[in-house]
């Protein structure tokens, strides 16, 4: 590979570090060729982004973006491959449901919303992690809550009040 190439997938890989905010890093070796199209075509659904790289070419990427991926080099040996997506869950989810009938991929390493998660055993925190939009949908239904407690004893509180009333103007 000419010299000329790889500055333009390092330039590449840089220009994609900078604009998710989510990636991981992965091992997806010894996947037949089955097995990889249905990984790809699973990942193409979800709205991943699969880019399998040299270590050498990813690591000098990861140095030229703006984010600090320090922690994320040691990660960078053996086969390597990065998916990129908007929401930071979604490749925890992906890796964990492929891997059930598989071996394979294996989480190596991920960058989510400016925290590093080193090694396989992160995965269970990261597919529970919610993404954006659950945080706000649950904030909005706290939000919600106490407004619907106060709505509802109101109302209640007017067809009690409403009784009393009838009961009294009856009495006399």
């Amino acid at each position: 590979m000419k010299r000329s190439e790889k500055l333009e997938i390092i330039d590449n890989l840089t220009e994609q570090i900078n604009s998710y905010n989510h990636f991981y890093l992965a091992d997806i070796a010894d996947l037949n060729a089955e097995d990889s199209s249905s990984l790809r075509r699973l990942c193409f659904t979800k709205d991943v982004k699969l880019v399998v790289v040299k270590n050498t070419l990813l690591r000098k990427a990861l140095e030229n973006s703006e984010k600090n991926t320090e922690e994320l080099y040691d990660s960078l040996k053996g086969n390597t491959s990065v998916m990129f997506c908007e929401v930071g869950n979604v490749p925890a989810k992906l890796i964990k449901e492929f891997s059930k009938k598989r071996k394979k991929p294996l989480l190596k390493a991920a960058y989510v919303e400016e925290s590093v998660y080193v090694g396989e055993n992160q995965l269970d925190v990261l597919s529970t992690l919610k993404s954006k939009d659950e945080l706000l949908g649950d904030l909005i239904g706290l939000l919600q809550s106490p407004m619907k407690t106060v709505i509802g004893q109101l109302q209640s509180g007017g067809s009690k009040i409403h009784g009393i009333l009838q009961t009294l103007s009856e009495k006399e």
